[in-house]
């Protein structure tokens, strides 16, 4: 990974280059699309979770005992943001298939391009676990950033968060709002146009993953 800034990570793996790469394609269709978000939420947090804590237990293998590692506390929580934030939980859960589920519902102003929370359910106790916040795109950094004020409000500590593509604008944004958690982006487009889309990007991830315009 690249060190992009302090606490802000961009991938450098050429699997997860080679699949957004196929995402960007306006070809590529709904259930192609959905399949390859998966495997980028699956390769993007094998690396982002690199440092959970483990502690080790006793097991007894078919040939000898031994003392081996397990994930230690209360693991890991996952939260989309809603829509396309649920297309990138089944990869991860695939990896910790214990994880907690949180869900936050955004949606963004056409006109202002603010976003405006409309549901949030985060799993109890909060505080105790590492939050995974997940969306395919940070783009204007508003979602992203509220979000993670809901999750520190309800108490969310240990907190990460998780992009396929993201742009400088949206990367200050949300490093200047929240220096304290860790940013992992996919890979870093040039810029926003005029109506809040990632250049080149990928278009809208949430009608390109659930088929809708």
């Amino acid at each position: 990974m690249i060190n992009y800034a302090e606490n802000v990570y961009v991938f450098d793996h050429p699997l997860i280059k080679h699949k957004i790469t196929m995402l960007r394609d306006k070809s590529t269709g709904t259930n192609e699309f959905r399949s390859i978000v998966e495997e980028l939420g699956m390769l993007m947090g094998y690396e982002a979770l690199s440092d959970l804590k483990i502690k080790y237990v006793d097991v007894e293998t078919p040939i000898a005992k031994c003392k081996a590692p397990i994930l230690d506390g209360r693991k890991l929580a996952i939260v989309p943001i809603l829509r396309a934030g649920l297309g990138m939980v089944s990869g991860l859960t695939a990896l910790v298939p214990t994880a907690k589920i949180g869900h936050i519902g955004m949606y963004r102003d056409e006109d202002t391009l603010e976003p405006h929370e409309y549901f949030c359910k985060l799993p109890n106790p909060i505080e105790e676990r590492v939050i995974l916040v997940v969306d395919p795109m940070l783009a204007t950094g508003g979602s992203a950033t509220d979000a993670i004020n809901l999750v520190k409000s309800r108490g969310g500590i240990k907190i990460k968060f998780l992009a396929i593509i993201g742009c400088p604008e949206g990367i200050e944004k949300l490093h200047s709002m929240h220096p304290d958690i860790q940013i992992y982006i996919g890979i870093v487009d040039e810029k926003l146009n005029e109506k809040g889309y990632i250049v080149p990007g990928l278009g809208d991830a949430g009608d390109r993953i659930f088929g809708t315009k």
